[in-house]
């Protein structure tokens, strides 16, 4: 028998943070709406606005 394990690879970058947010109902839609028309998660969607925010503050 093989030693090598079965399932994902290993990531490059882990996520092993987790935080959570309060939000309304507005901000929610919006979310998930951009999720939606971007095809991502809404996960990926707040990174990206952290980036963005991060990289504006940078200038």
């Amino acid at each position: 028998m093989s030693s090598k394990k079965m399932g994902r690879p290993p990531s490059d970058k882990p996520k092993g943070k987790t935080i959570e947010i309060r939000v309304d109902q507005e901000i929610m839609s919006k979310l998930d709406a951009s999720a939606e028309k971007l095809n991502t998660t809404r996960s990926d969607i707040v990174r990206r606005g952290i980036e963005k925010v991060y990289d504006e503050l940078q200038k």
